[in-house]
């Protein structure tokens, strides 16, 4: 038995608006310190202690979850010039393989490729199996092919900071160049494949400067193509589908500003400002060709909640706007996507993602059907201007991934593939459906449920239940498949979202009373679909587990405070647990563009008071019977460090709480460790967890 980490308790002053606290835990934040390491391998060690016993439930649900995966499989190839690009994955392999075949002219049906069986032609591009050997974490960031097909980009992050370096493959030749870009925030290659767009981070980790790199030049003689200085602001860069501009894209949380390249000219050339920043303004931009004319088609929330769609002329983008898609209260547009003759635009109604084909000449919307009440769907894998057809991607919590086709002469759904399951799964013996929770000042919040129909239709008995929830930056939880979660389904487990404000999945409005000096909804949403779930006789509070990660781990602290007494356990990964520190000191990454998400208490006496009040670390209270634990982390994240979860689980153990477990992984960063093997061990160890809080292991 190896004895419970106890941290010592500094004295660290730190005082804000009249305000003092002692901070007795944050010498944790000494990365490099040997102490901190002591610990942090102490936390681990005595996380692997509690957990022992079920070693043998963890190899059991890797070898569910891995027997479920067709281990060696194929993508769906795109076409994109000449070549079938596609993914292939292989038994044993960590990591995927990037492969082309060549294509017959004229030919858009994509080959139905086997597993196991070799590919005529195959061409490997990039096998990130050899390309991760040595490294004890890899993560594949930028890919990227030249126009004319003979060079390729890529660029790996090997510690989890998400630096990223770029390196070129002759794709004629199989020579890498000598050119060698490190830590960068990733890049793509000129349409000419000559040159190499990148950007690069400030000290905040803050992406604030595009480059240009000409092949066969020393990096120092890069050329800045854009510079950001505001701190609050964080830019990016891409190629519309036409080829014809470099757009470059400089946003915050709430506001946006776009500049146009004509790639017709000189790249190094000024860029073109579209619409000047407004404060609380967002927009995003298309190009299309309509009538010989070159339009802009922008989205834009001016004196519109929930977005509505412009065209304005390419040569005078600040000149005349025409309406395309009017706004409309409740109908969130999401995005668009510019064809040749066509373009799609992408939307959210009633919490579900919706897709629309946009006719140039009338304006008029052709919406998709799907037959699931809760699914997603959604635009993607459509490199080419011109197709006659539409890649579209599908999925339920009961339907595994699946791509269609969108055959635009007939407008028929070609099914090209759904991800294999292994094992026998049938989606007719699980279900799903939504149910309504009532939050304290009265709005109704959606909970998504599946389960297994075996076990019987929710609220027929008390069962235990995965309550997941997020709630932060607009970001939407949507239904959607997924293999380990089955173990939990196949156990009687009832999976829940809960929809909660601070989240997108019913309009801006409801992404803007979870923000800022309304946070504090995002929790009680959550309480309530937790108490909704109770008294509606689904499940009760010693059967029900709550996670969530990252913004969703600060919800998962908040609700630990807020109601303890709630849950059997709570799971938080890469928890968000000590914002007020982090969001006071601009030094630390990513800080002053959070600014726009959770206020500013650096120099607002009000929002420093109101974070102070739900921040989890500094609310945990001596005394209380807190539920289980378990907050995962890794060393190297960049975008929510390791001290929080560390500081956090400090103060758990020294207010009493007597079953509180840290695991910090030494070599990964925010999306946890690299290769799906490691993944799926990863997950059997938070769900061998769960099931033993919830009397299942």
């Amino acid at each position: 038995m190896t004895n419970v980490p106890i941290a010592a308790r500094r004295t660290h002053i730190r005082t804000h608006h009249a305000d003092t606290f002692n901070d007795p835990y944050e010498w944790l934040r000494e990365k490099e310190s040997p102490e901190v390491i002591a610990h942090l391998e102490a936390e681990n060690a005595h996380t692997d202690d509690q957990s022992a016993h079920l070693e043998s439930l963890r190899e059991t649900l890797f070898e569910e979850i891995k027997g479920r995966v067709q281990e060696t499989d194929l993508s769906v190839p795109t076409r994109r010039g000449d070549w079938w690009y596609y993914g292939r994955t292989e038994e044993g392999s960590q990591y995927g393989i990037q492969c082309r075949a060549a294509a017959v002219s004229g030919d858009w049906t994509p080959p139905v490729l086997e597993p196991g069986v070799p590919v005529p032609g195959e061409e490997i591009l990039l096998d990130s199996n050899v390309e991760a050997e040595g490294h004890e974490f890899f993560s594949l960031g930028s890919f990227d092919i030249s126009d004319d097909a003979t060079k390729l980009l890529w660029a790996p992050d090997l510690e989890g900071d998400e630096l990223y370096t770029i390196r070129v493959r002759d794709l004629v030749t199989g020579e890498t160049l000598p050119d060698e870009i490190p830590k960068t925030g990733g890049g793509f290659l000129t349409p000419d494949g000559t040159g190499i767009i990148y950007t690069t981070r400030d000290e905040a980790w803050r992406p604030d400067t595009l480059w240009l790199h000409r092949l066969g030049t020393p990096v120092q003689d890069d050329v800045t193509l854009f510079h950001e200085p505001d701190e609050r602001f964080w830019l990016g860069a891409g190629l519309t589908r036409s080829r014809r501009f470099l757009v470059i894209g400089v946003g915050s949380s709430v506001t946006g500003e776009e500049y146009l390249v004509d790639l017709e000219g000189d790249i190094t050339a000024e860029p073109r400002l579209v619409w000047p920043r407004t404060e609380g303004v967002e927009y995003s931009l298309e190009h299309a060709i309509v009538d010989g004319e070159d339009r802009l088609y922008i989205m834009h929330n001016q004196d519109a909640l929930d977005f509505e769609l412009v065209s304005v002329a390419a040569s005078d983008p600040q000149g005349e706007r025409h309406v395309v898609i009017a706004h409309e209260s409740g109908r969130r547009l999401l995005g668009m996507d510019a064809f040749r003759d066509f373009a799609t635009v992408e939307y959210r109604r009633d919490g579900l993602e919706q897709v629309g084909l946009l006719d140039y000449a009338t304006d008029a919307v052709d919406e998709l059907s799907f037959d699931e009440p809760l699914y997603s769907a959604g635009v993607g894998g459509n490199p080419e201007w011109h197709s006659p057809f539409l890649r579209l991607g599908y999925t339920s919590f009961v339907t595994p991934g699946t791509v269609y086709d969108l055959d635009l002469a007939t407008r028929e759904l070609v099914l090209r593939k759904q991800q294999p399951v292994l094992g026998g799964y049938d989606s007719a013996d699980y279900a799903q459906a939504r149910a309504w929770a009532t939050a304290p000042d009265g709005t109704q919040v959606p909970i998504s449920m599946v389960w297994k129909r075996s076990f019987g239709e929710p609220g027929a008995d008390v069962r235990p239940v995965h309550l997941y929830g997020y709630g932060s930056y607009e970001h939407s939880i949507d239904p959607g498949f997924s293999v380990a979660r089955l173990s939990e389904l196949d156990r009687g487990v009832i999976f829940a979202v809960a929809h909660v404000r601070g989240g997108g999945e019913m309009g801006r409005k409801w992404y803007e009373d979870g923000k800022m000096l309304n946070k504090r909804n995002t929790f009680t949403d959550f309480v309530a679909c937790a108490e909704h779930l109770i008294s509606t006789g689904v499940t009760s509070p010693e059967q029900m587990v709550a996670e969530g990660g990252s913004a969703g781990g600060l919800l998962m602290g908040a609700v630990a405070n807020l109601a303890p007494s709630r849950f059997a356990g709570i799971l938080a990964s890469v928890p968000f647990v000590d914002p007020l520190t982090s969001i006071l000191d601009p030094s630390l990454p990513l800080t002053v563009i959070e600014w726009d998400e959770w206020g500013d208490p650096l120099h607002n006496a009000d929002v420093y008071e109101y974070m102070k009040s739900y921040a989890p670390y500094e609310n945990v209270q001596d005394g209380v019977a807190y539920p289980r634990i378990l907050a995962m982390t890794s060393l190297n994240d960049t975008r929510v460090l390791y001290v929080e979860p560390a500081k956090w689980v400090a103060r758990l153990r020294e207010a009493g709480a007597s079953d509180v477990l840290l695991k910090c992984e030494m070599a990964a960063g925010h999306g946890g460790v690299s290769g799906r093997y490691n993944s799926w061990k990863e997950r059997a160890f938070e769900l061998a967890w769960m099931f033993d809080t919830l009397g299942l292991a």
